[in-house]
């Protein structure tokens, strides 16, 4: 009699699927904008969500997938709370200490101007509650950047605590929804992280006050120069043209400016660094200052090329342009006479547009490259070929554009206006300066020294090698 064999059963349920661990629970104070979005963005995340509200059964709708409880409940239900409140409603957070007692607390609030209370508002909210892990974080988030995921402008979260498994376990959550996490320190740095908010471009300001200053003094030189001038001399009121023709003449100008103090602080630092024989020295703050808002000066000066195309473009369309050129053909046709076409005046002016198109393209390369959705796409060396190699070849242009344009007229005495020179040759000054002194830091010679320093060799210092002989 043969023994049965019986098959092996084989499960149709994956084996993981019974050990899966269940999904961490979050808590959030608060179901304003940010506490709803806030939410939302950790249930796409893989979190569970319980919110803590002073009306659980009519607090507005909350993402689908959550829960609501009085706060005592939900602040009992998860290890780490999000405090989506303002400050002003702190209070009744010390009745629930017992409750948030070794939790971790994410203040996430912001004051509506600064040094508005004595201490910050995570302090506060430490001091309130000794007995939890307070971290500030997400305060320099908006509801929307939460609702939609991080992007190339906000993807960073600052944050800060006196606890360094608190800031972990934030850290993490952080990370998780997609951004990059930087630690400012403990809670004292808070106030620092509160005030980010508030401030209203903070690395644009130097660069605003200096366009708007150039842009003021050139605009009154050129008036002064023209309008006055004629007005004063010659009898003619021409004040029509400031609208278009003076200001057409001060955008160029300042975007040259600007665009040649994109790259004379670089120009300077190499010669500071060939002077001292090494890297590792600071710079002046003044020159770090000015470093750091190179971008900033960039993309202002392209704001300025901008305007001065459009405003060419439509000098065609002007009354004044269309009344000129009308009158200059029927004074020629009644005059019987007709103008020679000069080659050289041909030359000229479409070298002039050439090279004023190539400055404007490669200026907009410039610009597209400098967002950071596209900077982050490049390695380190395509970034620095497109910014320092094109860069210099865009203020060449610019330059060599700005020179056609002035051609010969340096050479006539009625260019002088009250003695001043037309505003385009103080515009050359600066970019031919910094293509000069670019021009010394290429020569062989100095490019190898400067190459070695910034590789990490110093220049000895012969009073260094005298003394470390006489103490040998």
């Amino acid at each position: 009699m043969s023994e049965e064999v019986k098959p092996e059963s084989v499960s149709l349920c994956p084996l993981g699927t019974a050990a899966a661990p269940e999904p961490e629970l979050l808590c959030i104070f608060g179901t304003g904008d940010l506490g709803r979005s806030l939410g939302q963005r950790l249930l796409q995340s893989g979190y569970r969500v319980v919110y803590g509200s002073r009306r659980p059964h009519s607090c507005g709708p909350l993402p689908q997938g959550t829960q609501v409880m009085s706060h005592a409940e939900a602040a009992q239900s998860a290890s780490l709370v999000f405090i989506c409140i303002h400050r002003e409603n702190y209070d009744f957070l010390e009745t629930l200490a017992p409750q948030l007692m070794g939790k971790v607390l994410v203040d996430v609030s912001n004051n509506l101007k600064k040094n508005l209370y004595p201490e910050a508002n995570a302090e506060y909210l430490q001091r309130l509650i000794p007995g939890a892990h307070v971290v500030k974080a997400f305060n320099t988030l908006s509801a929307w950047a939460l609702q939609n995921g991080p992007s190339d402008a906000n993807r960073q979260v600052y944050l800060c605590g006196n606890s360094a498994e608190a800031k972990q376990a934030v850290a993490e959550t952080s990370t998780k929804l997609g951004f990059t996490v930087l630690d400012r320190g403990s809670l004292s740095a808070a106030r620092e992280l509160e005030d980010f908010p508030l401030q209203l471009f903070p690395e644009w300001r130097l660069p605003l006050r200096l366009a708007f200053g150039l842009t003021v003094v050139l605009f009154i030189y050129v008036v002064i120069r023209d309008v006055i001038y004629a007005y004063v001399v010659q009898g003619k009121d021409i004040s029509f043209r400031i609208m278009v023709s003076l200001a057409n003449r001060v955008f160029p100008v300042v975007s040259l400016i600007m665009l040649s103090l994109c790259y004379l602080p670089g120009v300077i630092a190499g010669f500071l660094q060939l002077y001292r024989g090494t890297k590792y020295r600071r710079f002046p703050d003044w020159l770090d200052r000015w470093m750091l808002c190179r971008k900033q000066l960039g993309l202002l000066a392209l704001a300025f090329a901008f305007l001065h195309v459009l405003y060419t473009l439509i000098i065609p369309i002007r009354y004044y342009v269309r009344y000129k050129i009308g009158e200059s053909t029927i004074l020629k046709m009644r005059e019987n006479r007709t103008s020679v076409f000069d080659t050289t005046t041909a030359w000229r002016s479409d070298s002039y547009y050439a090279m004023g198109i190539l400055g404007f393209g490669v200026y907009l390369l410039l610009g597209i490259t400098s967002l950071p959705s596209v900077s982050n796409a490049l390695s380190w060396r395509e970034f620095n070929f497109i910014q320092s190699k094109l860069g210099y070849l865009t203020l060449f242009l610019c330059t060599f554009h700005t020179y056609l344009y002035g051609w010969s007229m340096f050479l006539y005495p009625s260019s002088y206006k009250w003695y001043t020179p037309p505003a385009y040759m103080l515009s050359l000054v600066l970019p031919s300066v910094v293509m000069l002194l670019k021009l010394l830091l290429l020569l062989p010679c100095v490019d190898r020294t400067l190459t070695r320093i910034r590789q990490g060799w110093e220049r000895t210092d012969p009073e260094d090698v005298s003394k470390k002989l006489l103490l040998t």
